[in-house]
């Protein structure tokens, strides 16, 4: 598991005056300014965040080191990372989506069907993307309890139960 979590991307500048869209990828997304400074996906880089105000699809925000639109545009798509140590402590039934990836997927006999390759959610549920060898396409999976019953984490398995024909 990765020592850092991405909790929002820069979505564009906003304005003449080095302010930059935020979408926040947090459960309530003003906290993401709690986390800050921020960093890049490497680390390398470090960006203090202060919000200004919600925006429909985010927050306009200041990002540190960020002074122009120029600057606002040229760090479009930036994807922003906090600290695992930062981040709250989950209950047993909740997961970091990037916690996720990569973890192979069995059936419930054993058979490995394949690993996550990403997390969806477009509004209702979480969708897991499960892609393999012996599958076609991937296939997109509720992340409910009754169709994956068992997350294990330490063993980097999860176990399903598929509605009948979605594999």
């Amino acid at each position: 598991m990765s020592d850092l979590i991405c909790v929002g991307a820069v979505s564009g500048s906003y304005g003449v005056r080095g302010e930059v869209r935020i979408k926040s990828f947090c459960a309530i997304p003003d906290e993401i300014e709690t986390y800050s400074p921020l960093t890049n996906e490497d680390g390398s880089q470090s960006y203090s965040l202060h919000l200004i105000r919600a925006v429909k699809g985010g927050f306009t925000a200041r990002l540190g080191g960020v002074e122009t639109k120029e600057q606002g545009d040229a760090i479009k798509g930036l994807r922003l990372f906090a600290r695992r140590d930062q981040l709250p402590s989950l209950p047993d039934d909740e997961y970091y989506h990037a916690d996720l990836i990569g973890v192979d997927v069995y059936d419930t006999g054993g058979a490995l069907i394949g690993q996550v390759k990403q997390v969806l959610n477009h509004g209702a549920s979480d969708l897991l993307d499960i892609q393999g060898p012996g599958l076609k396409e991937a296939v997109l999976l509720p992340f409910t309890l009754a169709a994956v019953p068992t997350v294990d984490l330490d063993q980097r398995r999860i176990v399903i139960d598929p509605p009948d024909g979605v594999f």
